[in-house]
């Protein structure tokens, strides 16, 4: 692993202006640095359904033993992301042991330094090059770079079922009867392992949960009068709303289920009772029967307050994505500890409470985890990456391909 060139293809990277919906500069970037590495590059037809002006991103290289594994992370950012200048300070950091001196990589301005999440593609792509440049053995090498995942994951949710399937056409001149023999006797046919890099966390820190999520959207029905003449004859939707938040269980339920009404809009007029109200809202939980009965309380809520105050509310829940759960003997795991150990990171498990592709790449024919690459205080102007975790993820990335090459 080359450490000057990984921070030098994050920098290169980070100046790529790529907001959710117009990640094309960005996509054409990395084709071409995957290409020049000899890696298959295709595009998926998802920006029909996402509105970006680009698809996702997949490309394979082909290995040189049996089995397979997958790198993703995703092109897109939050904002403000115009004009991103890096730069490179030292600062004290403090963790829960030490407090130290180290190099960091932040903003110079008031935007982000969208290390969530080019800090994750630059390791991928050092991680793969040091492997091609030592010339070590590796499986076959899968690496999805996504569009419109800060909304909502809308570009793996739009990935084709069968995206991840091994094509055809991908030039495998190596391979034979004696290699197939060799793929189907490792039991490569089961679900691919796919590594996402998009956490907060040191290199070494696997995303072992991550909770289901459900999106609230409730239309609150009153009947409008004049507030000053005959208020008697309205029915406030305002009221109605704000009495079943009032009755809603929210904010942490338990340790692993949290709801929340963020977004109330409705009425008219200060003189005027309101005749409609729209809430949106969410909740969370490791658990499907955690969840699902979270969602329940809140539509209780609602639609009973609505039908003692003289209203009716229409409630629509949509689930945005399932929940990712690992077990420490997982061999997924399994796998990642032993990389870890032979790179010198240490392991850490962790629980999230925020979703990432990984949540529905699951569904997609994918052992999918996300692992933490180092990004701090990101979707802020404060975010920063330590450039010693930068150049550590791609060690731990390089690791992972010898690990599945073994």
């Amino acid at each position: 692993m080359n450490p000057d060139r990984v921070l030098d293809s994050f920098l290169e990277m980070v100046v790529v202006e790529s907001p959710s919906w117009h990640e094309a500069p960005m996509a054409a970037y990395c084709a071409g640095k995957l290409a020049e590495m000899g890696f298959s590059v295709t595009f998926d037809a998802s920006a029909a359904e996402t509105g970006s002006d680009t698809g996702n991103l997949i490309a394979h290289l082909p290995g040189t033993v049996p089995g397979r594994v997958a790198f993703s992370a995703h092109l897109d950012t939050v904002k403000p992301c115009a004009g991103i200048e890096p730069v490179i300070e030292r600062r004290h950091i403090c963790d829960d042991v030490t407090c130290r001196m180290a190099e960091v990589v932040c903003s110079a301005g008031d935007t982000i330094l969208s290390a969530d999440d080019k800090a994750g593609i630059a390791a991928i792509f050092e991680g793969v090059r040091a492997t091609l440049e030592d010339g070590a053995a590796r499986p076959d090498i899968t690496v999805l770079l996504t569009t419109c995942e800060e909304q909502s994951l809308l570009g793996s949710s739009a990935l084709a079922e069968d995206a991840l399937v091994w094509p055809d056409d991908v030039p495998a001149a190596s391979r034979g009867t004696e290699y197939e023999a060799l793929l189907n006797a490792a039991g490569a046919g089961g679900a691919l392992p796919l590594f996402v890099l998009d956490a907060d966390g040191a290199p070494g820190s696997l995303i072992m949960g991550a909770p289901y999520h459900w999106t609230l959207r409730a239309r609150i029905h009153g009947r409008a009068a004049h507030a000053g003449v005959e208020p008697e004859c309205g029915v406030s939707a305002i009221q109605i709303a704000s009495a079943a938040v009032a009755a809603m269980p929210l904010g942490r339920i338990d340790e692993c289920t949290t709801a929340n009404v963020g977004r109330i809009e409705g009425g008219v007029a200060v003189n005027i009772v309101p005749a409609a109200v729209t809430l949106e809202g969410e909740c969370r939980s490791l658990y499907e029967d955690r969840v699902l009965a979270q969602r329940d309380a809140m539509t209780r809520a609602l639609e009973e307050t609505a039908s003692q105050l003289g209203g009716t509310a229409e409630v629509a829940w949509e689930l945005d994505y399932p929940a990712v759960v690992h077990e420490p003997g997982d061999a997924l795991v399994a796998h990642l500890e032993a990389a870890a150990a032979a790179c010198g990171l240490a392991t850490r498990h962790a629980i999230s409470g925020g979703g990432a592709d990984a949540n529905v790449l699951g569904t997609k024919g994918a052992d999918a985890i996300t692992l933490g690459i180092g990004m701090a205080n990101f979707h802020s102007v404060d975010e920063y990456i330590l450039v010693e975790d930068l150049q550590n993820m791609a060690r731990y990335v390089e690791a992972i391909i010898a690990e599945y090459a073994a």
